[in-house]
This record gives structure tokens, sequence and C-alpha cells, in this order.
């Protein structure tokens, strides 16, 4: 059961590694500094997070260029509710340990929808059916731009 603290903590939205240190004393950071981060550092621990962890049929897509919202969108199913909200889980405490990145999280309570707002990638993930429903690949992806080619 979370804590309000960790609640709380998980509204915020930081690449400060001092304040990531402040809201988890003892918890290791490896040197990293914010300044180390990029979000090319982020998109490969959130992949290979995901890998890791059984997410299916993950997309990334280069943002770059095309808004403001971040550098990179990712997004990926899994099997059901529990599994989602257990990716998304595992990707928030991956980048908080890897680079003391705290991220934002929204619909884990539900599990069919999860978005994590990291600043520079945004991921979203899935369960397959409200995934084909909303088809953001089709929103994202170049014209003509297949999602399979760009898979991981």
């Amino acid at each position: 059961m979370w804590s309000a603290q960790q609640n709380q903590e998980d509204n915020v939205l930081s690449f400060n590694t001092e304040a990531a240190r402040a809201a988890h004393p003892g918890m290791p950071m490896s040197g990293v500094t914010h300044l180390d981060v990029t979000s090319e550092k982020i998109l490969a621990a959130i992949l290979a997070s995901l890998d890791d962890n059984k997410g299916e049929d993950v997309v990334q897509i280069d943002l770059r260029g095309k808004t403001a919202i971040g550098d990179y969108m990712v997004i990926c199913s899994g099997r059901s509710s529990r599994q989602v909200g257990a990716l998304a889980e595992n990707v928030v405490d991956d980048l908080k340990q890897q680079f003391g990145v705290l991220s934002k999280i929204e619909g884990k309570e539900t599990g069919d929808w999860v978005l994590i707002d990291t600043g520079d990638v945004i991921v979203h993930v899935f369960r397959p059916e409200v995934r084909e429903f909303y088809q953001l690949e089709k929103m994202w992806l170049p014209a003509g731009a297949s999602a399979k080619a760009t898979t991981q």
C-alpha cells in the first residue's frame, strides 16, 4: 500500500537529483546528475524495463521537431489490467533507481491505459483492446509509416 508521501512524490515531475535524494534518503543514485540524463538514456531505460517485464508490441515514436510535449513517445501493451499496472510501476521504479527521475503517472488504478510522463519521454501502457480503440500510433506516426517498422 502506498503512503501519502509516496503518492505525493509520484505527482512531481523532476530531473533534479538533489530533490530525488531528499525524497528518497539513502537511495543509490549511482553518481548520476541531472546533466547526465538525456532523453535517449531515459528512452533506453524505458525500453529495457518494458522488455524485461514482458511488455508487448512496444513502439517508439520520435517526437523531436513535431511537438514540445517531449522528445519520444513509447506505446506498449500488457495482457491484463494487472500487467499494465505492473509494467507502468516497474518503469517508474527503474527510472527512479537509475537516474533519480520522478515521473507523473496517471490511470494506474484502472489499468486500462496508464500514462507515464517523464518529462522528455511519454509512455502509454494499454490493454490491447483499449490500445486498438484509441490508435495513438496512427495519430503520431508520419503519414504512411507503419507502427511495425518502429517496433523495438
